[in-house]
């Protein structure tokens, strides 16, 4: 299925399988991969080893979404919680623009609109190449979504990065809306716009109480 970016970006996560704040094994076929219109997609793949089942996505001039689209209630497991490394950062990008719009690694956070694109809100984690981390700003094509800088810079010696978010505050924080479940999350390594490459991994994707 190919959607068209930055208009129905986040309009691929519809479900109304209602859930627990768990999410389903790695590499199971809940884990989904959606393309967009007319960009070439980014290459994913689920691999044994650094303690467990790890999605790599690798990305040249390419984007598209891999993730896991239900209803995850929130209320007992607020939190979501990851690790993940980059090969590399991109050079020269100016990243709150739309022709710099790309980061090695993101993770979303979807309340879903419906039939009403409009209405569909989204967080961007967003590891950055550039911007500090702590900084946010609304997407440049969609101002539903916030991007939010959780980690920034060139990599370390092939270090992994442990992230946590509370997704119901963050919600409340960013976009001024009270939550109790989202309707998916996904994961992208996007290099589009700017013409990038590189390769970035995800592992330990899960909910957690605060």
């Amino acid at each position: 299925m190919k959607l068209i970016k930055n208009g129905l970006l986040f309009s691929a996560l519809l479900t109304s399988l209602a859930a627990r704040a768990q999410l389903p094994a790695p590499g199971t076929e809940s884990w989904t991969h959606r393309e967009f219109d007319d960009i070439n997609p980014s290459h994913y793949q689920w691999l044994t080893g650094d303690g467990g089942r790890v999605l790599q996505a690798r990305c040249d001039n390419s984007a598209s979404l891999y993730g896991v689209q239900r209803r995850i209630d929130l209320r007992d497991q607020p939190v979501l919680n990851w690790e993940w490394r980059v090969a590399r950062v991109y050079d020269s990008i100016e990243e709150r623009k739309k022709s710099g719009d790309d980061f090695p690694a993101r993770v979303y956070a979807v309340i879903d609109g419906g039939l009403f694109i409009w209405r569909t809100r989204a967080l961007n984690y967003v590891w950055s190449s550039s911007e500090d981390v702590g900084s946010d700003w609304p997407n440049p094509f969609r101002s539903q979504a916030r991007m939010i800088v959780v980690s920034s810079g060139p990599p370390r010696n092939d270090q992994w990065l442990s992230v946590s978010r509370n997704v119901v505050s963050d919600f409340k924080r960013y976009l001024d809306m009270d939550i109790d479940a989202i309707d998916g999350i996904a994961v992208m390594s996007d290099c589009d716009n700017a013409g990038g490459r590189t390769t970035a991994w995800f592992r330990n994707i899960r909910f957690s109480g605060k």
